[in-house]
């Protein structure tokens, strides 16, 4: 209903009174709990938490009941102290908890206090996080209802990454990673230690590898950060002044941890209940080992290749023994059973023309490089094997011949078949696909809830696993790639809140998923967030595209995901400040008009810009059609594309054609690509289409010969939407599209007057 008008604005905009945009806070502090508890019962009442209270732990319990006392000391200043050895407490951690899950808990409170009971010491600190989540956020209220959950997680592996080579990140900062991974029960950390960018692990017997390769001058990666911290007045995105170092004159850029370290954050992480998974990256990606060894490539020298930078040699017997020494110290640091290879992105080309590996390939009656590859990771795996330990590497270990031991992890979401193969043969299989769980991507509107709902077991349709399959998914992971992530509260705002979506799809069973409850929990997690001085991404505001077509007249009116947000806005080009006008409710626009939207925290903290064009136009009118008939389909053309913008993609030469039912990259084609689509769509009434573009790359989208859709450039996934107002009948289309990194995604979604959810585009024809 329409309300009184305020006075108008420039372009003919107008503001109507209205509601906030943010959702209102859930008022009990278990209705907010992440991941969502197998089994919750309130009582009536509540127990006070004070300083000077008790914690009893039995034996065995020890760092984890000094985890719960620093956890609850720096959250909520709540100070408490040992209980006298026999005497229960006022909060008991206790085993003994009947349960095959050894992550099993429950936890009571009640008016004799809290008691968490685990299956095991993990299963006690996973009780702790439901626990620390109970805590108010209001310091002066300590109140703890009464209440009983009985919980255990559906997947065992419950994964984040970290890759601290591009950007190093101090032990304190990998331990605050530590514990937000801990609040919201993940349990293994896998720490990506080695990189072309990077040597961050001191190794006693190769002391070069930290001495040159953890330090670099600054890299193209670097300076991108830094122009992007200029250009958006962002703090977030420059480099950490305490990492630069001034080296005969050079500014280099680094650091790396002592193995007195690694063990310090292995113990940190073993008391919340994660075990750390190292990786060091090998065959390829070893440019930071090369500057100080590198005669452990074919050529005897640090190179790049046709995509990726020079490997190891497996034709040396010298290079093969550096890694198994290197190995075997690792093994001493980490107590778990499990170690990445890696193995990802191996330049083979250098070993084609390599004279060792050749003879390696020929004594051992392999077929070409791919299997050279795998007899590589095999060699490796017996290593590991040997010392007690449990190999896992990237999918492409696949590649040539999968041993029946290994674990992969998998992320490249254009192979789906390493999945199927993998899981038919045995192996165990960690689902990270870098669509959806590369949390260094930029987020999108829809991220959050495509990552809540996704199912592990059948995240690509063509996978058909029967249960025996399924069984070898043994959970997820979410990956941070940190090219663009300069600093903790960056890696912060990229990771948050996608990393509570996660958690709760690798712990909560699929019945037990409902998007609007967990919409509703997320809102009550952000005073929580706040009081730790998270710096979480504001999930996306609702309620308009990139750009949004009316005839007469239209309303904006803006829905956000979180309380106590303040979305302020210009209409003049400028960024919003603290100082621009303040969203209160629906605006109604009756000119073009150009807004960018920001929200701001409660603390000033502002959240990413949103540009929403307002376009009055006329309808687009219908286009004559060739004469000729036209053919069912849209018409693909594949160019032999090495380029950066779409413009450039016709000049290169076409390969070959496809007819397509929608705009879509054909099966097997997974090289770098350039495809061009044209055809007609036919806009069934008169009205506003909306269309949304989704690629990786760069994508175009044009209507009637213009441009409607920009969505050009190298990124990752990223969504574009535009409206366009369009008389009935049939109109032009074409698609442009690249992709530069060996596969790609690639959508386009519309929808119509009739039908306003977005659906794939199809009925088209050439």
């Amino acid at each position: 209903m329409k309300t009184t008008l305020l006075a108008p604005l420039a372009c003919g905009l107008m503001l109507l009174l209205g509601s906030s945009c943010g959702r209102q806070p859930v008022d009990l502090p278990e209705a907010g709990l992440i991941p969502k508890p197998v089994s919750v019962t309130r009582g009536d009442g509540s127990y006070k938490l004070k300083s000077g209270m008790t914690v009893a732990a039995d034996s065995a319990l020890e760092s984890v009941a000094n985890y719960l006392t620093d956890a609850l000391r720096s959250s909520s200043a709540l100070q408490l102290e040992a209980a006298p050895a026999g005497e229960d407490g006022n909060i008991n951690l206790r085993l003994g908890l009947d349960d095959p899950n050894p992550e099993a808990y429950t936890l009571t409170v009640d008016s004799r206090g809290i008691t968490i009971r685990g299956a095991s010491p993990r299963g006690v600190a996973m009780g702790i996080a439901t626990l620390r989540q109970l805590v108010p956020v209001d310091p002066t209220d300590s109140r703890i209802p009464y209440i009983t959950v009985s919980d255990s997680p559906r997947f065992e592996w419950r994964g984040m990454h970290l890759d601290v080579s591009r950007h190093f990140y101090t032990v304190d900062q990998v331990k605050r990673y530590l514990d937000l991974m801990a609040t919201y029960k993940f349990n293994k950390f896998h720490w990506h230690l080695t990189d072309d960018q990077g040597w961050r692990i001191e190794i006693r017997q190769y002391p070069l590898l930290t001495d040159s390769g953890a330090w670099r001058r600054l890299n193209s990666q670097d300076r991108e950060c830094l122009a992007m911290a200029a250009r958006e007045d962002n703090p977030d995105m420059l480099l950490p002044q305490e990492l630069l170092r001034i080296e005969n004159g050079d500014t280099l850029y680094g650091g790396f941890y002592t193995q007195d370290e690694i063990r310090d954050v292995v113990a940190y992480a073993a008391a919340r209940g994660i075990d750390v998974i190292p990786e060091l990256d090998m065959p390829g990606h070893l440019m930071g080992a090369q500057q100080g060894y590198p005669w452990i490539t074919c050529t005897g020298e640090s190179s790049w290749g046709k995509s990726f930078s020079s490997p190891l040699c497996p034709g040396k017997d010298s290079a093969l023994m550096f890694a198994k020494n290197v190995y075997s110290e690792v093994f001493s640091l980490f107590p778990y059973e499990y170690v990445h290879l890696g193995a990802d992105e191996v330049e083979k080309t250098n070993w084609k023309n390599c004279p060792d590996c050749q003879a390696r390939i020929k004594t051992y009656g392999l077929k070409d490089e791919q299997e050279l590859q795998s007899w590589f990771v095999h060699d490796m795996e017996s290593h590991f094997r040997a010392n007690g330990k449990k190999m896992i590497g990237w999918d492409e270990i696949v590649e040539g011949g999968l041993s029946p031991t290994a674990t992969i992890t998998w992320w490249r979401d254009w192979a789906p078949g390493a999945v199927t193969t993998a899981t038919a043969q045995g192996n165990d299989v960690i689902i990270c696909p870098d669509f959806l769980l590369y949390l260094d991507f930029i987020e999108q509107g829809r991220d959050l809830k495509r990552i809540y709902e996704t199912e592990p077991t059948a995240y690509r349709a063509e996978w058909h696993l029967t249960p025996k399959q399924q069984a070898r998914i043994r959970g997820v992971q979410g990956n941070v790639w940190c090219e663009r992530i300069p600093s903790e509260r960056r890696m912060q705002y990229q990771v948050m809140p996608r990393m509570l979506a996660l958690s709760e799809m690798a712990w909560a069973r699929p019945e037990a998923k409902d998007w609007a409850d967990f919409e509703r929990r997320f809102a009550a997690q952000a005073p929580y967030l706040d009081r730790r001085g998270i710096n979480y991404r504001i999930p996306d505001l609702t309620g308009f595209n990139d750009l949004n077509v009316f005839a007469d007249t239209t309303t904006v009116e803006i829905g956000c995901l979180l309380p106590n947000i303040d979305v302020r806005y210009t209409t003049d080009g400028t960024f919003p400040t603290l100082e621009s006008p303040l969203y209160t409710g629906p605006i109604t626009v009756t000119e073009s008009t150009n807004f960018i939207f920001r929200p701001f925290r409660p603390d000033g903290t502002a959240g990413a810009m949103q540009r929403a064009e307002y376009r009055k136009e006329a309808y687009s009118p219908a286009q004559p059609l060739p004469d000729r008939k036209l053919e069912n389909g849209v018409r693909m053309l594949y160019h032999d594309f090495r380029g950066r913008k779409c413009e450039e993609i016709e000049r290169a030469k076409a390969v070959r054609s496809y007819t397509l039912d929608s705009v879509a990259i054909p099966p097997r084609i997974t090289e770098w690509l350039g495809l061009i689509y044209t055809g007609y769509l036919e806009a069934p009434e008169s009205g506003i289409y909306t269309f949304a573009l989704m690629s990786d790359d760069g994508s175009r989208l044009f209507l009637d010969d213009e441009l409607l859709i920009d969505n050009d450039g190298p990124h990752g996934p990223v969504t574009r939407t535009a409206q366009r107002a369009l008389a009935a009948g049939w109109h032009r289309l074409r698609v442009e599209y690249f992709d530069m990194n060996n596969g790609g995604e690639l959508s386009l979604r519309w929808s119509t007057p009739s039908e306003p959810e977005l659906h794939t585009l199809t009925g088209l024809k050439h």
